[in-house]
């Protein structure tokens, strides 16, 4: 419940709106007001909600620009083969429209291989990049993301229930709202194919871990030490490949730990971006 009324509370702090491209609709969230960018990109299924409990710790020294994922949340989700090459493209286009120049760029699990692989040819316009608990490295499913491709499939309060648990990996119940919405977008046309079109993507793209050596942007890593989708192992083959890397643990969190303990975890953010 104390993590729904943030929502809520941050969620009024917060301008939604929308562009077009390539004559697909795309959301995005605006908070802040600052010369210095943040964007932050989310992970596989999710939306731009998944940030709000971290928002007001940024948006105070920053711009921060969230957008829904083309074939996710309330974008638009064409017909598509969702490969890394077409999120690179739709982030090239997204910045070129809202105006953004030099940025600060977080990403989340499938959020987070994306961030990687366009700072890997676009370092010169990111300042600093944040990765957390990345996608891109790991080359075998496990238990809890079997659990959220079926809640996917097949979205209905027991799979989406039981998946954010077995995520979250704290044992404690997961706030309806983030069940609930996830229900929801699941069974919003074309958001299953999105799904599962970006899943088979990335498979049968070459790995993450190829294009790393090539990131020359100060790097910070955050990783739930408890994380059962990508576990925290995976975390070395990004840290031995990025030039300039730190690592730091968040012990007792699952895969979204700006979801779990966002002050600690806009806190070590903040650190990094102001070189601390």
């Amino acid at each position: 419940m104390k993590t729904y009324l943030v929502m809520i509370i941050v969620a009024k702090l917060v301008e939604e709106k929308f562009l077009k491209i390539d004559g697909n609709k795309i959301r995005y969230l605006e908070s802040g007001n600052s010369k210095n960018n943040l964007v932050l990109l989310h992970g596989l299924g999710a939306s731009s909600e998944r940030w709000l409990n971290v928002l007001p710790y940024f948006s105070k020294d920053y711009s921060v620009i969230v957008p829904d994922l083309i074939g996710f949340g309330l974008s638009d989700k064409p017909t598509l083969d969702y490969t890394p090459e077409l999120f690179t493209d739709f982030l090239e286009k997204f910045f070129a429209q809202t105006g953004i120049a030099r940025l600060n760029l977080i990403g989340s699990s499938l959020g987070g291989q994306i961030a990687a692989n366009y700072t890997s040819s676009h370092t010169e316009e990111i300042e600093k990049l944040i990765l957390v608990s990345p996608a891109g490295a790991m080359q075998k499913s496990t238990p809890a993301l079997d659990a959220y491709v079926m809640a996917a499939l097949y979205p209905n309060e027991q799979t989406a229930k039981n998946a954010f648990e077995l995520m979250e990996a704290s044992g404690e119940e997961v706030p309806q709202e983030i069940v609930t919405s996830f229900i929801e977008r699941m069974q919003l046309p074309n958001a299953k194919l999105a799904f599962m079109s970006t899943i088979l993507g990335l498979k049968n793209s070459k790995p993450i871990t190829t294009k790393l050596g090539s990131i020359r942007t100060p790097t910070l890593i955050i990783w739930g030490s408890e994380d059962p989708v990508i576990p925290i192992t995976y975390s070395d083959s990004f840290i031995s490949s990025i030039q300039d890397c730190r690592f730091f643990r968040m012990d007792g969190c699952g895969h979204t730990p700006y979801v779990q303990d966002p002050q600690t975890f806009a806190t070590k953010v903040l650190e990094f971006l102001n070189g601390i």
